[in-house]
């Protein structure tokens, strides 16, 4: 790779930045080989006639830093002209090799087309467990509303069709609701699914464990897992959260003293199945969905949860790492 003479001034300074120390770590922690093989079956061929297709690893990087800091297409193809450190770590070599938004756009639309966000989730997740970051003991489940547009100023004059609302509180939410499976040892999210906003997240508890759990962890959300149909076959012990109403209902003080005393562990317990949200929403900027339709933004999801379970174990992977 061919550096200009700004890149290579940046380089040399002294002070890194905090873009620059993230992007070194997960230079480090990202499993690239592993993904790069899932992807290239379906990648463009070089020597094919027409335009060369960019390097693979370039373009998985791209798509990577779209995540990571919440950029539209065209917005990734203007931060790579301006932000030499982010050159460097997609492998461009100037800026007269800058893939512009319609090549960004055709990538993320060829990892939509074989399904390959989840299964670079899946992968990601393999590698972790390799190195001793997944346990598989209990899992803690929960869910987000993620917004989206409700205007209907747009060329169809309707919001999107795969979307609802649902009423949290006494406020109405327009969007998508992500589910997710966290394991309660590591912290790490192992299953993911998207709904609408308006499905209730009980009815999704079946598909957001992956059998061998000892123990299903839910707030009052998920009160009555344990008696639906789907649910019968399994072991574990379920600790859902007991709803307010019914703690200020007890009259005696002191069982009422020992119940708030176990909501208190079973929420010490929950606390891990926030971080992922944390990161994905804090850390990565991703506070609304960015296209329309449920497949689309679920493919974004299990791409953000992905990155998120590398960023949550980095201290831990890196020591192994370098």
């Amino acid at each position: 790779m061919q550096l200009t003479f700004g890149d290579a001034e940046g380089m040399g300074k002294r002070k890194r930045t905090r873009r620059e120390i993230f992007l070194a770590e997960m230079e480090k922690v990202v499993p690239w080989a592993a993904l790069l093989a899932l992807i290239e079956p379906h990648y463009p061929k070089m020597g094919r006639p027409g335009r060369q297709p960019y390097s693979l690893a370039t373009m998985l990087r791209v798509h990577f830093l779209q995540q990571w800091y919440a950029l539209s297409d065209p917005a990734m193809e203007e931060a790579l002209y301006d932000t030499p450190v982010m050159r460097r770590f997609a492998r461009l070599g100037g800026l007269d090799n800058v893939p512009d938004e319609t090549t960004i756009l055709n990538f993320r639309r060829l990892l939509e087309s074989h399904n390959l966000a989840e299964k670079i989730f899946e992968r990601v997740n393999a590698h972790l467990a390799r190195k001793g970051q997944s346990l598989r003991a209990g899992t803690i489940v929960d869910a987000t509303i993620v917004a989206a547009p409700s205007s209907t100023k747009n060329q169809d004059g309707e919001r999107d069709p795969e979307m609802h609302q649902t009423k949290k509180g006494n406020q109405w939410h327009f969007g998508m609701k992500a589910h997710i499976g966290v394991d309660e040892e590591s912290g790490l999210v192992h299953h993911v699914e998207c709904t609408a906003a308006n499905v209730g997240d009980v009815t999704q508890v079946h598909k957001l464990l992956h059998g061998k759990e000892d123990t299903i962890c839910g707030d009052s959300g998920y009160t009555g897992a344990d008696k639906r149909e789907e649910l019968q076959d399994v072991e574990a012990a379920f600790l859902i959260a007991e709803k307010p109403s019914k703690l200020r209902a007890m009259k005696n003080k002191r069982e009422r003293k020992y119940a708030k005393r176990w909501e208190r562990r079973k929420a010490s317990l929950r606390a891990k199945v926030e971080h992922p949200f944390r990161v994905v929403k804090r850390q990565f900027g991703y506070i609304k969905v960015r296209y329309r339709g449920l497949a689309k933004n679920a493919a974004q999801m299990y791409t953000l949860f992905a990155l998120s379970n590398l960023w949550m174990a980095r201290k831990r992977l890196l020591p192994v790492v370098g």
